[in-house]
């Protein structure tokens, strides 16, 4: 992953050329480093292990039936999180890579490419930030932060979300990156998030790291985040799991 940055992502940051950034619509952006990060790991992951498919964002754009491949054993790819601060030459940005089996992710990697922080996680051995265990915490501050994702709620969903949840919590910026919201949530910067698409290149990686740090990801209902729910929204992320609970039972009384 480091290397990757260094060769596909960070020569382009704030670099790049007309016409190396593209719209795959609903303000989706995509660049020639997410293109060449994608190549690149696919290249490297098929080294380390072959026998798993492999599912990229970008290969996963350009042809979406290599999403039955999730329920597979499988890589699951983001060559570039945080796109459209990239592409603004801003950060947070990452690379996350999950290998999963059974629907389910069984190790995570994340990857901030600016600072070089490395979280790790494999199920049942505990989450790790450039090798050393970490354990989630809160922030202590009451009320709790929350970082709540609107942009992909239907508008009736975003003035419920504003109605029944935002008064309870001092809200705070989301990144727009994955790679840096989960680390927020078990670190003590944020205590809860909300988020509506939940694809599997951003998220995959991430529950499990968060989980095995003792915070809490699930679905809202209280059921595991899966990779292979295509389609799927909703699911709330928080630094312990009362906080989640928390969350949850204001979640519920939306619908």
């Amino acid at each position: 992953m480091r290397r990757v940055s260094e060769r596909a992502i960070l020569p382009r940051y704030r670099n790049l050329a007309a016409g190396e950034v593209e719209d795959k619509g609903g303000n989706d952006p995509v660049t020639i480093a997410d293109k060449d990060s994608e190549a690149l790991l696919r290249e490297g992951l098929a080294a380390i292990d072959a026998s798993l498919a492999f599912v990229g964002e970008e290969t996963a754009h350009a042809d979406p039936a290599i999403l039955e491949r999730l329920d597979r054993p499988c890589w699951i790819v983001d060559p570039v999180d945080g796109t459209r601060n990239f592409a603004a030459g801003k950060p947070p940005f990452g690379i996350i890579i999950a290998r999963a089996d059974g629907g389910v992710a069984q190790s995570g990697w994340i990857y901030d490419c600016l600072t070089g922080r490395f979280c790790s996680a494999h199920r049942g051995a505990g989450a790790m930030i450039d090798g050393e265990r970490v354990a989630s915490r809160p922030t202590g501050q009451s009320p709790p932060v929350a970082a709540i994702s609107l942009i992909f709620m239907e508008e009736q969903r975003r003035d419920a979300t504003r109605r029944h949840i935002a008064p309870a919590y001092e809200l705070v910026d989301i990144p727009y990156c994955a790679a840096e919201q989960y680390p927020r949530l078990a670190l003590g910067t944020n205590d809860v998030s909300i988020f509506e698409r939940t694809l599997a290149w951003d998220h995959a990686a991430g529950v499990l790291w968060l989980n095995e740090a003792g915070g809490k990801a699930a679905r809202p209902d209280g059921s595991p985040y899966r990779v292979d729910e295509v389609g799927r929204t909703g699911l709330l992320g928080a630094a312990s799991p009362a906080l989640w609970d928390e969350l949850a039972d204001l979640y519920a009384k939306m619908d």
